[in-house]
């Protein structure tokens, strides 16, 4: 299992772009997709202080809201 969660929702763009630059970069990821696991919401929330919004990425501890494009 990897270290980096990427929470997703297939209706997201962003989710899509994050996913998309991981894959390119190489970087294993495990993805928890919302559309499917909905028991993972509220550790979402809990991430994003109650807010809705994907991506939402963990690496090595560090929470990113939303995805500006790889680096």
């Amino acid at each position: 299992m990897s270290d980096t969660l990427i929470y997703t929702h297939p209706d997201c763009a962003y989710s899509s772009a994050a996913k998309m630059d991981y894959r390119k970069r190489k970087i294993e990821y495990t993805e928890i997709d919302l559309s499917k696991m909905a028991d993972q919401i509220p550790a979402l929330l809990e991430l994003t202080n109650g807010e809705r919004v994907t991506p939402v990425i963990v690496e090595d501890g560090i929470v990113t809201i939303g995805f500006k494009g790889g680096t």
